[in-house]
């Protein structure tokens, strides 16, 4: 399953930096499928979808960071568990029980964002 940030969020911002996805955003900031990531021009997405890889997308929240499922791993592939949750200071990056995957999911969609 993905990670979402609840509406606990104190916006201090200490998980942004900590995503090897580049999924997570400040509150109001649109995002794209190329941050952070190595995909560039028309993608298809593992959903299907095409899609431009710069084109921005809505926030998910105005208010407080948030997770767009889209790009979150739960840092499989990188770390041993997702690295937002070990330094949120109020523990507010939990399980989204709305958005679940399988490891080899996870697994796929990181191969699908770093070639």
């Amino acid at each position: 399953m993905a990670i979402m940030i609840t509406d606990e969020c104190i916006n201090c911002g200490a998980c942004e930096p900590e995503c090897p996805n580049n999924a997570i955003y400040e509150g109001g900031a649109e995002w794209r499928y190329s941050d952070g990531t190595s995909l560039t021009g028309l993608i298809t997405t593992l959903d299907g979808s095409d899609k431009m890889a710069d084109d921005t997308h809505e926030p998910m929240n105005m208010d407080v960071y948030y997770i767009t499922h889209d790009k979150c791993t739960e840092c499989v592939g990188f770390h041993d568990e997702p690295q937002c949750a070990a330094v949120c200071p109020v523990d507010c990056c939990v399980d989204d029980p709305e958005y679940r995957e399988s490891e080899d999911e996870l697994l796929a969609k990181k191969d699908f964002m770093h070639l």
